[in-house]
């Protein structure tokens, strides 16, 4: 694999694999046109924080092929630092399909098989965090390691990395079944708790973390093994923080909902925007609930994360034109 040059400290970084992204009008055995994009959880999570204001950083892998320079040219452009991604001239970027097959669902096709981004290895982690300046947050997700041997060494080595730095770890476990099942998915994220200081999760992932006899009260348990804070997205239902000082929810930002897809990271990304602006617990809340507003009103993956200056429009009433 060749690696990229020119690094610069970052905020963040973060690792895993953006595929070419294709988006249907309709069922797929139907044809017709489709629109193209890139998607992944972690440069979803990378482009909100860039938005945002703060240096992000990727390490993934692409193929040595058009699709690669899509995904590398397109985090670029939305101010992402490429510098710790690699190119794999013997492996394809993978692909994934959209397709709306009803007014609230979407089914969702990988063609991740043997890609480039399965076989990110632990070396190009350690080239992303030899770059000036050690990140300050390192953030993963339970989809990374589910892509391979390869990939699950690279996460586990960036966890070391993140520990001999003093780094932030912030886990989302974004567990997906088609990847891997809820026992292989438990034996890692159980595995990488001691080096967890944000968990963020939703109610039913959880269990996947915290010790099996913790059922219930999981959040309590992680709290005990030293994570700092449990972060547990509700969707509609807005997220609830548990950290030592107690529990705190907050409502979702009411918008109307054109595609959920994305809104996970969205979340993610504002809430690690707060905590690197320093805010408090219902700070960092209040701006996760807002950015995942954002992505459930906008079409795409990442399209609609919004900059600083936008995150004040949700305030704004029906039928606002600013001129």
């Amino acid at each position: 694999m060749s690696a990229l040059t020119q690094a610069h400290p970052s905020d963040v970084l973060t690792l895993g694999e953006t595929m070419v992204a294709l988006r249907g009008s309709g069922p797929l055995k139907l044809g017709g046109s489709m629109d193209v994009s890139i998607a992944g959880a972690e440069s979803n999570v990378a482009i909100g924080l860039a938005r945002l204001g703060h240096a992000t950083r990727w390490a993934g892998a692409v193929g040595d092929d058009e699709a690669g320079e899509l995904v590398l040219r397109t985090l670029r452009a939305e101010g992402v630092d490429v510098s710790g991604a690699t190119r794999d001239p013997d492996a394809p970027t993978g692909l994934i399909l959209f397709e709306p097959r009803l007014p609230e669902v979407t089914r969702v096709h990988y063609y991740r098989a043997g890609s480039a981004g399965s076989r990110l290895t632990a070396a190009a982690v350690e080239g992303a965090f030899a770059a000036p300046g050690a990140p300050r947050v390192l953030h993963l997700t339970g989809i990374t390691p589910a892509l391979g041997p390869a990939a699950l060494d690279a996460c586990r080595r960036a966890l070391e990395l993140a520990r001999e730095h003093g780094t932030t770890v912030c886990l989302d476990v974004n567990f997906r079944s088609r990847l891997w099942s809820a026992e292989e998915s438990a034996a890692v994220m159980r595995s990488w708790i001691p080096y967890v200081d944000v968990l963020i999760a939703s109610d039913d992932e959880l269990p996947l973390c915290a010790p099996e006899e913790a059922t219930p009260g999981e959040a309590r348990a992680l709290l005990a093994r030293g994570v700092g804070e449990v972060v547990v997205k509700l969707g509609a239902d807005g997220a609830t923080a548990h950290t030592t000082d107690g529990e705190l929810h907050v409502p979702a930002r009411p918008v109307r909902a054109v595609d959920a897809v994305g809104a996970g990271d969205a979340f993610v990304a504002g809430y690690l925007s707060a905590l690197l602006d320093g805010e408090d617990v219902t700070g960092r809340l209040d701006r996760a609930v807002t950015t995942g507003a954002f992505a459930v009103a906008s079409h795409g993956d990442w399209e609609g994360a919004p900059t600083r200056a936008e995150l004040g429009l949700l305030g704004a009433g029906p039928g606002t034109v600013i001129r």
